[in-house]
């Protein structure tokens, strides 16, 4: 049995969701750090959308073809179409880039890091609860 099936789609997608961020939070930092090089465009990374979809179709997909019973619980492949979820590193050009061809927006690169690290810590305070759960559950079994 895999380790995966013994997890809900909710701890694969905040597992995968802490990884990304993590990125994330990486990628908005080399935005900042590079806000007076020449030249340079700011990139950001695309993940939500793709957590959505491979949500969505791992949940469609899964309960109408490869479970013969809806209540049935999954064993394999849990997580998989989650697993591919990479993000995309996307260039962010600013509408005015500045006399050196500096497309940073310091303003704009800080909200972002903090709205990231919000979402970071949120995901890893469900994530956090739901293992909290599995150890209550496990415990109760003794």
């Amino acid at each position: 049995m895999q380790i995966e099936g013994l997890f809900s789609n909710t701890i694969t997608l905040l597992g995968k969701s802490v990884d990304l961020r993590a990125k994330n939070q990486n990628l908005i930092a080399s935005n900042i750090a590079n806000a007076e090089t020449p030249n340079f465009v700011p990139k950001s990374l695309a993940f939500e959308e793709e957590l959505q979809g491979a949500l969505k179709n791992r949940t469609n997909g899964q309960r109408a073809s490869s479970l013969p019973h809806q209540r049935h619980i999954p064993v394999r492949g849990a997580g998989a179409s989650l697993q591919s979820v990479s993000g995309k590193i996307i260039e962010t050009p600013a509408l005015t880039p500045g006399k050196d061809g500096n497309a940073v927006e310091l303003e704009n690169e800080m909200g972002k890091l903090a709205e990231n690290q919000i979402m970071f810590n949120a995901s890893v305070q469900m994530l956090t609860k739901k293992f909290e759960g599995l150890r209550s559950a496990i415990r109760e079994g003794k």
